[in-house]
């Protein structure tokens, strides 16, 4: 799954603002979900069209037993999440999952008639298509609503994750930029494998590298300093960081950014300066600033396509200069 440049610019503008940054994702997933909604009601009445005179067991047919679904689309179909059962996959957890959607599609069918049996509710959905209308039972709703409910969840985790991945690399790339710091101190090509664990790596003239850590996340979030020691990291850049956070990184000569404070960004000047990292201070026109270095890094189009990466070589593989800037703000 994919977070669009236009997505992940946002974000890294109101980071930059000391904003939260929450409600760019939320939108994201609302789209997602909302989208899904829509193809998966189509996708229900053409089924139930398609098999007037077949019991409830139309819905097993052609949502779990169907070789149109990939397994984590079988495994949402039956109200599963398949990373509650595997996140490896290969042909053997293939068949682990399918038999484990269709042993949850029974226990949950199971369930709703249970409680159907017992109350005098009555829901019932409605779904008109292309001027033929489908009505779905009690039963059959509940079961597609539990679906919806399920792929709902199944976004958002994995959108939180992949909008703070995504946005990791252009982010430091931009504080990076925005303080004049030469390319060669931030070239992640070309990296050895033993320095490919932490999110980003600084290095100073000589080319000593400093691993970073970037995380998007709540503030008093443990997580925070947990990552950063297990790495040995020695910078964390993060949204929001408790006073216990800092003072324990403090302690531990770790160096830290919190974005969401009043002029956040700044501290990343302090970073460099104690790294002995060539920069310069930044006095000028932040948004303005931001527009011209989002440009050159990002694509508005699906962020697979246009990683920092490739950016950066194809700027970079001509320089004539070490010291060449990323984008000369003077």
């Amino acid at each position: 799954m994919t977070v669009t440049g236009a997505v992940i610019k946002n974000i890294i503008r109101k980071l930059f603002a000391g904003e939260d940054y929450r409600s760019e994702v939320l939108a994201l997933i609302n789209a997602e979900f909302l989208q899904y909604a829509v193809d998966f009601f189509k996708r229900v009445a053409c089924a139930k069209l398609d098999n007037k005179s077949v019991t409830v067991d139309w819905y097993k047919k052609e949502f779990l037993n169907s070789d149109l679904y990939r397994p984590e689309e079988i495994a949402i179909h039956s109200g599963l999440n398949k990373k509650t059962i595997t996140n490896t996959y290969n042909s053997a957890r293939k068949q682990i999952v399918l038999e484990a959607s269709l042993e949850h599609y029974n226990t949950l069918y199971n369930a709703i008639n249970g409680l159907t049996d017992q109350d005098d509710l009555d829901v019932a959905l409605t779904i008109k298509f292309r001027d033929v209308s489908v009505a779905l039972n009690i039963n059959e709703s509940l079961i597609v609503i539990n679906t919806l409910a399920v792929k709902r969840s199944a976004l958002r985790g994995a959108l939180w994750s992949t909008s703070g991945k995504q946005v990791e690399k252009p982010l430091m790339i931009t504080l990076c930029a925005l303080f004049q710091v030469p390319k060669k101190c931030f070239d992640q090509r070309n990296l050895p494998e033993s320095e490919r664990e932490s999110d980003f790596y600084l290095f100073d003239e000589t080319g000593k590298d400093y691993p970073c850590e970037v995380k998007l996340m709540g503030k008093g979030n443990p997580e925070s300093a947990d990552a950063v020691f297990a790495r040995g990291s020695r910078v964390l850049v993060a949204n929001k960081l408790s006073e216990t956070n800092k003072q324990q990184m403090e302690k531990d000569g770790i160096l830290w950014v919190e974005l969401q404070t009043k002029d956040g960004y700044k501290r990343f000047e302090h970073v460099l300066k104690t790294l002995s990292i060539p920069c310069k201070p930044f006095a000028g026109d932040l948004e303005k600033t931001l527009e011209k270095i989002l440009s050159i890094i990002l694509s508005d189009d699906v962020q697979d396509s246009v990683t920092p990466e490739i950016v950066l070589q194809e700027t970079m593989f001509n320089d004539k200069s070490d010291s060449e800037l990323l984008l000369d703000l003077e």
